[in-house]
């Protein structure tokens, strides 16, 4: 009978068939944590844990608020590596290494039909590599270090096919964002949303992971882009261990498809204060900003900065504004900092920051003050989000971010 993407890999991980709708018990291959592995050590404990169940499935990347902005991060950094240590966990990475959803796919763990388990909701990223990779709760982390196994409902899938090809300085945020407005937040609720067409045939990784990662604000259970010969050499490049590609078979059954058409699309920009708050950039032009913010787990890659920075061509950043910018690991800063990249922004007036998810989830690094504004290649603006619920946060791509730093205002980068 013909399968889905993820029925095989649900069948492949529990030793028998599954199909969408049922539960299964389920060993992941890779268990992701991050800053709150603190917490789920303390679950763990509760639970009579002892020795963890195959330190080598884990991976544990400090990220969040890097280097600790206070004692209580602090202590909890203590406490996650001392247990590092204790259980003999070789995939740790400290706080210079990077952002964790950028750091696992470089390390050569996020690969083809893996089945990637993260306390962290945009764990989908790692879809963009052919894994089926989803977001769980610190509880639910802290039973697969217990026992190794995690009950998970198949879902559903639904495709996205994407066609066309990007007008100037219009990309994979744009159509993201297009695609989250016309579904809503909750358009795709667990299900598993396979991107497809020849728009994203010809994506590059880094756009890939854009789709993945931000098919969490859709709601979805995971989502995901079967490689092409790009990604696959990418990975071919930073592992030997073996994978295979796995497809969803002609006939399986598919919940619901949608189509887009790139062509004409303009780009967009999410309101506050939800994501699917989607709009044309020309429709909130003029909106001034205080602060800018590049980079994240998100557009946090090389070729995000390259593109901000040909919108920014030798001009400067707008006196009233601060530009942060956060590369997504310490592999795309020495990058950057190889190819001048870094000292463009920088003599432009902008900052660059550690690596690390900086101000995304308000916890240190550009918290904003009552009454600000932010725009952000993140990819949330809920109330609060960045640290103060008195501010408001818009999301959009490099180039949209990089023009409005630019005028102190919220500008369509394609007149720029």
């Amino acid at each position: 009978m013909p399968q889905t993407f993820s029925e095989k890999i649900f069948s492949q991980h529990a030793g028998r068939e599954v199909k969408a709708g049922e539960i299964a018990m389920l060993t992941p291959d890779i268990a992701l944590s991050h800053d709150n592995t603190a917490a789920i050590i303390s679950t763990f404990e509760k639970m009579g844990g002892g020795k963890v169940d195959n330190p080598d499935r884990h991976v544990i990347i400090l990220d969040h608020c890097v280097p600790a902005a206070d004692s209580k991060h602090a202590a909890n950094h203590k406490k996650i590596r001392e247990f590092v240590k204790a259980q003999g966990i070789r995939h740790f990475f400290d706080i210079q290494r990077g952002i964790c959803h950028q750091v696992l796919p470089e390390e050569g763990l996020a690969l083809p039909g893996k089945l990637i388990l993260g306390s962290d909701s945009h764990t989908t990223t790692h879809g963009a590599f052919g894994a089926f990779a989803a977001g769980i709760g610190r509880s639910e982390l802290a039973s697969i270090m217990a026992i190794g196994m995690l009950w998970l409902l198949c879902p559903d899938t639904m495709t996205i096919t994407i066609k066309g090809s990007f007008p100037k300085r219009v990309g994979a945020k744009d159509i993201a964002l297009e695609i989250i407005r016309k579904i809503r937040a909750d358009g795709a609720l667990y299900r598993a949303v396979e991107f497809t067409g020849d728009t994203v045939d010809k994506m590059s990784v880094g756009d890939r992971m854009v789709l993945c990662n931000l098919s969490a604000e859709m709601g979805a259970k995971v989502g995901y882009c079967i490689p092409n010969r790009e990604v696959i050499e990418w990975l071919m490049d930073r592992t030997s261990e073996p994978f295979e590609v796995v497809d969803t078979d002609q006939g399986a059954a598919i919940f619901q498809n949608l189509d887009f058409d790139v062509s004409g699309l303009s780009p967009k920009v999410a309101k506050p204060h939800t994501v699917d708050n989607v709009a044309d950039v020309a429709d909130v032009a003029g909106t001034k900003i205080h602060q800018a913010v590049l980079g994240t787990c998100t557009n946090g890659r090389l070729e995000d900065f390259h593109a901000a920075v040909e919108v920014l061509n030798g001009r400067e950043i707008h006196p009233d504004v601060r530009l942060l910018v956060f590369p997504g690991s310490r592999e795309i800063y020495e990058a950057a900092l190889m190819d001048g990249t870094w000292m463009q922004i920088s003599q432009a007036g902008g900052v660059i920051m550690n690596t690390g998810c900086g101000p995304c989830l308000g916890a240190h690094e550009g918290v904003l003050a009552t009454g600000e504004v932010c725009i952000s290649t993140a990819n949330r603006n809920f109330k609060g989000r960045m640290g103060n619920p008195e501010s408001e946060i818009y999301l959009a791509s490099p180039e949209t971010v990089m023009a409005s730093a630019i005028a102190g205002e919220i500008t369509d980068p394609r007149g720029t």
